[in-house]
């Protein structure tokens, strides 16, 4: 329909309908505010994705486990802030339930009952998959039954059926999780293994898998453990909307099953030259590697950049420290 004219005076103005388009002017009108995480400093946006990872027996289960006491009681733990209480549903794969009771029971005594109302346990999760329709509907009517603000996810590999290098397959999962989120309206924690070898500056792209992974999570922790024996873990984070949180270290109490803060903040570690000697004795701990490998390697042991690492691979190319044959690196014999 045409607008009213001088020249038509009986066609009516259309005034135009609101479709979601705003001027910047029409919008900062609005004085817009983001909602505050659900745990601070912003690990967990409203109906975010949290990646939280690491290698085996790094931790991983039971610092999810305490933040899903934290969510459902608010306040300060384990080193995190959360405003105000949630509902949190876990949906865990690798303890049968009653010792998952067990292991959640010496958490539980430090705060009472505070949880008790919020904290849900699908405990029929296992043996349902995302990636089927029946499994689908499982884990949405459990979610609608908990009316969960969380769902905990652990581990992401018992959720599917997929190949985790495949990129396509994981793309189509990553595809479920999104359509899980914004169906329930909850946010998600999911837990996933870390590659074996992590450079010291990875985070995200750390996580075991396409990198399809790397591009649907809103936040990225990585728990980084020195050696099996210690009780302190490194966590290292990644925003996508937050600004960057310093490197923490937390320590677990082992009477209470809860990750405690160790220091304040743990500084980053002085930059060093990589000498020959060490790219040997990474050499000598991996045998014969292609370079990727060797590179990645040397990052994980020295604890320096990718450039540094591969500076030193040449250096000792050079110099005959080591043998390039075959596109693979080796020891002189």
């Amino acid at each position: 329909m045409r607008a009213k004219s001088q020249d038509n005076p009986e066609l009516k103005i259309v005034k135009p309908v609101n479709t979601g388009v705003l001027s910047l002017g029409q919008l900062l009108e609005q004085r817009p505010t983001p909602a505050p995480a659900l745990i601070e400093p912003g690990l967990l946006p409203p109906s975010g994705i949290l990646f939280l990872g690491g290698e085996p027996k790094s931790g991983k289960s039971i610092l999810v486990a305490n933040l899903a006491l934290a969510l459902a009681v608010g306040g300060e733990h384990a080193g995190f802030t959360v405003p105000t209480p949630k509902r949190v549903l876990i949906c865990q794969f690798e303890l049968p339930t009653a010792q998952f009771a067990l292991r959640l029971a010496p958490m539980r005594k430090p705060i009472g009952k505070a949880a008790d109302s919020n904290l849900f346990i699908d405990t029929a999760a296992s043996g349902h998959l995302l990636s089927a329709p029946q499994g689908w509907e499982h884990f949405l009517r459990a979610i609608q039954t908990a009316k969960a603000d969380v769902v905990i996810l652990d581990p992401l590999y018992s959720t599917h059926d997929r190949d985790e290098n495949d990129t396509r397959a994981m793309a189509a999962l990553c595809q479920t999780l999104l359509r899980l989120r914004d169906t329930s309206g909850a946010a998600l924690i999911i837990v996933h293994h870390s590659r074996k070898v992590v450079g010291r500056h990875e985070i995200g792209s750390a996580f075991r898998g396409s990198s399809a992974l790397h591009a649907v999570g809103d936040s990225y922790l990585l728990l980084v453990r020195s050696s099996p024996q210690t009780s302190t873990v490194e966590l290292r984070f990644q925003f996508r909307y937050a600004p960057a949180t310093p490197t923490r270290t937390l320590a677990l109490n082992a009477d209470t099953l809860w990750f405690e803060p160790a220091s304040s903040t743990s500084p980053p570690p002085a930059r060093r030259k990589v000498e020959t000697a060490d790219v040997q004795s990474a050499l000598a701990s991996s045998g014969s590697v292609r370079f990727n490998e060797l590179r990645e390697t040397i990052m994980n042991q020295s604890e320096c950049s990718r450039r540094t690492a591969q500076l030193a691979i040449r250096r000792a190319c050079k110099d005959g420290s080591i043998v390039h044959h075959n596109g693979q690196y080796r020891l002189p014999l």
